[in-house]
């Protein structure tokens, strides 16, 4: 589980986050970078529709992204916020999540 500190709770930050951060995708997987000078420390969120799978399938989903997203804070910049859309289910996100962080991570300090 994410820290509370570390959690993107709002709707509008969920939108700036995916309407004007850096985006990479993959097959199952789209992430979004935003900064922004006011946050001070990294914040991530998850959106996984139905298409994914039934609430169970959702949650499983879920709590698989949050473990590996959560070994993965110290590399996300301290204004940072992270969200993660699945847009498929998969056995295993690990190395797509990481190839995906990094993409936008360089990505963000181009457009910086």
């Amino acid at each position: 589980m994410l820290p509370a500190k570390n959690r993107l709770r709002t709707s509008k930050d969920f939108a700036l986050t995916t309407k004007t951060g850096v985006r990479a995708t993959s097959l199952s997987l789209v992430v979004y970078l935003r900064t922004s000078p006011e946050l001070t420390s990294p914040q991530v969120g998850l959106i996984v529709n139905k298409s994914v799978g039934g609430s169970v399938t959702r949650h499983r989903v879920s709590r698989q992204l949050r473990h590996l997203i959560s070994n993965d804070l110290a590399k996300l910049p301290n204004n940072s916020q992270l969200v993660i859309r699945v847009l498929r289910k998969q056995e295993e996100f690990k190395d797509e999540l990481a190839d995906l962080v990094t993409k936008v991570l360089i990505r963000n300090q181009v457009s910086a």
